[in-house]
């Protein structure tokens, strides 16, 4: 495969400022530049009357100036102490050379240098030199979950190619902590819930400890609760749920026999091959990469697989920066050299995208017993066929087994699914930014004084049982 120079390829991506007021891009470019200070200066010397009606845009900035200054809250002393905890011989050129290359990844803010927060601990993931410790702790992994998908895959297949389904059983909390919110104030809580689809099916809300409603016509699927804060106590939200789900897979060999050319007029490829700004992108750069990427090849089954294998074999998975606090999630990547599941997600929808590739996001839960967590993926659209799950971060570490080409074209069954999309609306609609405002995983809380962010609350998704129907 071509060599392809990841910052070469990205040095002409540019998005325009958020939209909004004549001032906002200028405090957007001092944000960029990590002049905090004058940003918030240019903001509190706005007309008053432009800071009552701008106040929720001010809010905003400043939130998200906050969110940067909580990841980045390492000093260079304490990193390198980190770092020699475990080299005691690294040398002060070495630093220097993963910090120029983005292994360690640092930002300067009002002309001081602060290092990312889960930075030393991305330099094992990153540094190739430092790899096969890493490599080596992820072998059991692999084979367990080889083990599960070939066990899933030797079982008979629906109508949809869905196999092994399993009846889940999951309860939800989320607990705002004491006095977080003044005593008598109404809490606001947004929590995830499955959504039906090819692998997902027989959805039951199993009950709450308060009123639920539940999202109507938003891409987050969503249960909202309220509650009256009290005072010295946690405000405490709590639901169960029960779902079917499936593991679906389609073979390489069987797509490339049932893919027809695309319907380019069609509803499905006009909206899932365009641009949606900030985080999907389609542009000129963005293609050019694409196509050095997929080099001669026209098949788009097999193009989808170059780009998978692309970022398969040159993005390693590391810790992220939170959303809300990237412009485009896709140009980071292409940036830094690496990037957790979302991100490759994000990056792969576009470049997809970018070349005539219908693709779109999914999001959710990972349910592996033991091993419960965030996790985001795709979905790739083939005329012919329809859509078939891809996860390009599981492929990852794994390129020359069964496990990376399985993740291809294929999905495991130990999913929650209850996002479609990026940065859609809240059902009911959130007043203030949200604490990640891109996906959708452990909730949402504000309360009429604002947003509450995570160090605010705690939530946690128990599986209570996964079953044979």
């Amino acid at each position: 495969m071509k060599r392809i120079s990841i910052l070469a390829a990205v040095a002409a991506l540019w998005l325009p400022a958020m939209a909004g007021p004549e001032w906002v891009p200028e405090v957007e470019r001092l944000m960029d530049a990590g002049e905090f200070k004058q940003a918030e200066r240019l903001m509190q010397r706005l007309p008053k009357a432009e800071r009552r009606d701008r106040a929720v845009t001010i809010d905003s900035l400043n939130t998200i100036m906050s969110r940067i200054r909580k990841d980045f809250n390492m000093t260079p002393e304490q990193g390198r102490a980190l770092i020699c905890e475990r080299m005691p011989e690294v040398r002060a050129e070495q630093i220097d050379a993963w910090k120029a290359s983005r292994k360690l990844e640092v930002m300067t803010i009002d002309g001081t240098e602060w290092w990312f927060r889960k930075s030393v601990r991305n330099l094992w993931l990153l540094a190739d030199e430092l790899q096969a410790e890493h490599d080596a702790s992820k072998a059991a992994d692999y084979a367990d979950r080889r083990a599960s998908l070939i066990e899933a895959m030797a079982t008979p297949a629906d109508a949809n190619q869905v196999r092994d389904k399993r009846r889940v059983t999951v309860k939800f909390t989320l607990d705002v902590d004491a006095d977080a919110v003044p005593a008598g104030e109404t809490v606001k809580a947004w929590m995830p819930f499955p959504y039906e689809n090819l692998r997902q099916s027989d959805i039951k809300f199993l009950g709450g400890n308060h009123v639920a409603t539940f999202s109507q016509g938003s891409k987050h699927h969503t249960v909202y609760m309220e509650a009256k804060a009290v005072a010295g106590r946690a405000t405490h939200f709590e639901y169960r749920f029960a779902y079917t789900v499936g593991e679906r897979h389609i073979a390489q060999q069987d797509l490339l026999a049932m893919v027809e050319p695309y319907d380019t007029t069609s509803a499905v490829y006009r909206e899932f091959t365009s641009q949606q700004l900030p985080h999907i992108i389609t542009d000129e750069a963005t293609r050019r990469m694409a196509l050095d990427i997929v080099g001669d090849e026209t098949n788009p089954v097999l193009q989808a697989c170059k780009i998978y294998e692309w970022i398969s074999r040159r993005l390693p998975w590391a810790g992220a920066r939170e959303y809300s606090t990237i412009r485009c999630i896709p140009r980071y990547v292409m940036e830094n050299g690496h990037g957790d599941c979302g991100q490759v997600a994000l990056l792969y929808i576009s470049l997809c995208r970018s070349i005539g590739i219908p693709a779109r996001w999914e999001s959710g839960w990972w349910i592996y017993p033991g091993e419960v967590n965030w996790h985001d993926w795709a979905e790739t659209y083939f005329e012919g066929v329809g859509w078939v799950p891809t996860d390009q971060s599981y492929g990852r570490g794994a390129v020359d087994t069964p496990i990376n080409s399985y993740y291809a074209s294929g999905i495991d069954l130990y999913r929650m699914a209850s996002n479609e999309a990026v940065g859609d609306r809240l059902d009911p609609p959130k007043t203030f930014i949200r604490s990640e405002t891109v996906d959708f995983q452990p909730g949402e809380v504000e309360w009429r004084g604002g947003n509450l962010y995570y160090d605010k609350w705690h939530s946690h998704l128990e599986v209570e049982s996964i079953e044979k129907p």
